[in-house]
């Protein structure tokens, strides 16, 4: 089965969010979520005025269906304002 790759944007509430805390506790979900052998990369965009944005990129299994359950348990981690979906892949292989 092919496996797909998900790219997310995690915005915090606000620029004195410990970003940091946040990725520990994201990683920490997208683990329970697909697994901990699955490839993960992050990063931090500059958005405005001090305020960076969480981009998260990972790995699935296509068969596990929709990321949306995953969303819901990003976006109660503390400090955090919305999770976005802003690409997926289908990577064969």
């Amino acid at each position: 089965m092919a496996k797909a790759i998900i790219t997310l944007k995690i915005m915090p509430e606000s620029p004195d969010v410990d970003l940091d805390a946040v990725q520990a506790a994201a990683e920490a979900k997208i683990n329970a979520f697909v697994g901990e052998d699955g490839e993960k990369r992050f990063s931090q965009e500059p958005i405005a005025f001090g305020l960076k944005a969480l981009n998260i990129i990972f790995v699935m299994e296509e068969q596990q269906g929709s990321t949306e359950p995953l969303e819901h348990e990003l976006a109660s981690i503390d400090g955090v304002n919305s999770v976005e979906v802003t690409d997926v892949r289908r990577a064969i292989g």
